[in-house]
């Protein structure tokens, strides 16, 4: 059974970072892309962050480029999301996902996590 489960998430103030994990089991993160996807209420749940397989090459959207870093580890078949210099709208709820193609189609994930809430203070 695959299983991605996020953790770091809480409340911070504007400025603050956080560091956020997605650790996966059933699954070899290595073996596919991975985005990290934020919701707000009454909004879509967007991509902010991706990481591809298997090259590892990175793509953000332009609302935390410079402040957020993606990565993973393999060792510990975990992804993570680096939140540096957070501001109030950055707040939602995080999720990370995997594929096996390289998108930011949310319907084309095939496997996601429960979700993380952050909230940024201002």
């Amino acid at each position: 059974q695959v299983r991605l489960v996020e953790s770091g998430g809480g409340l911070v103030q504007a400025g603050d970072s956080l560091r956020l994990s997605c650790a996966a089991s059933g699954l070899t993160l290595d073996s596919y892309s991975v985005g990290w996807f934020r919701q707000t209420p009454g909004k879509e749940r967007d991509v902010v962050a991706r990481i591809r397989w298997p090259n590892s090459s990175t793509d953000y959207a332009d609302s935390v480029k410079g402040r957020f870093t993606i990565s993973r580890d393999s060792a510990k078949n975990t992804m993570y999301l680096q939140m540096n210099s957070l501001k109030p709208e950055d707040t939602g709820v995080y999720y990370c996902a995997a594929t096996q193609r390289w998108t930011t189609n949310r319907a084309l994930y095939d496997y996601w996590g429960q979700g993380t809430q952050v909230t940024v203070s201002s």
